[in-house]
């Protein structure tokens, strides 16, 4: 279940956060994103590219910048310091959505193993509700960007989130036991190879570490269009559910997260 008193614990530091910083005086930006995600999971071989294809879903979320080179107070820019001119923060609220199932060569409709047939019949779904704050760098001036002295912006980020995941897992697999049939619990009902518990739908939470590319674009005065590419590594191994022991499950769940956004001066 959702630590609901984190939640309301990061929420609060974030009402704070933003009180704080329109007494100082900083401006703010709300925009919202989304775009497709690239989940690398223990579903396949994650070197297979169609499985890194093959598992993908979307992503959607809520952001909002601190801006420390114009005050909301008085229309007007801060103290010049390379820091206010160069940073920004970023604080959101995501959610992401992926359907996982093993493709590749170990399910090629030719092999007709048992083992083939169980990772066949395996699939599932990683959701994970994320909350957190990233750093933006931008190596050019933000008050020539504000300015309109350029239309492009580029930046880099880095940051860490909280993540509550929320895992699904079914099987299709025809157990030749008919009670098994279905049953997600039933070791039986999934790959041989793999040590009894490798597969648990429960829902926990772990800490995550982004950092990502992008640029903006420039499109009004209050408006910027946002290009931006994420990578997220997870501390923890069951954000997809499963967690099996085999070699090539030598890393964390992590993911890849092309995102669109619309950011608004507020």
């Amino acid at each position: 279940m959702l630590n609901l008193k984190y939640l309301a614990t990061v929420f609060c530091l974030l009402f704070i956060c933003t009180n704080s910083s329109a007494q100082l005086g900083f401006s703010h930006e709300l925009g919202v994103i989304v775009g497709p995600v690239q989940f690398r999971s223990d579903f396949g071989s994650r070197t297979d590219s169609e499985t890194n294809f093959g598992n993908s879903g979307i992503g959607i979320g809520v952001v909002h910048y601190l801006n420390f080179s114009y005050r909301a107070d008085c229309n007007c820019y801060t103290t010049d310091t390379y820091f206010s001119d160069h940073f920004k923060l970023r604080n959101e609220i995501s959610w992401n959505k992926t359907k996982l199932e093993h493709l590749g060569e170990w399910v090629d409709p030719s092999k007709n193993s048992t083992e083939a047939n169980q990772l066949r019949g395996h699939t599932g779904y990683a959701k994970n509700l994320d909350i957190g704050t990233q750093l933006e760098f931008f190596p050019r001036s933000i008050r020539s960007f504000q300015a309109f002295g350029y239309k492009v912006a580029p930046f880099a980020s880095l940051g860490v989130h909280y993540t509550h995941y929320m895992p699904e897992v079914s099987t299709t697999y025809v157990n030749p036991n008919p009670a098994a049939i279905g049953d997600v619990t039933d070791p039986t009902n999934f790959y041989s190879g793999w040590d009894p518990g490798s597969v648990d739908a429960s829902s926990g939470s772990t800490w995550s570490m982004v950092t990502s590319i992008g640029f903006r674009y420039k499109v009004s005065k209050f408006a910027d269009l946002m290009l931006d590419l994420r990578w997220q590594y997870y501390f923890d191994d069951w954000v997809d559910g499963l967690n099996h022991q085999l070699s090539y499950n030598k890393n964390n769940d992590w993911l890849l997260w092309l995102n669109v956004g619309y950011i608004f001066y507020l």
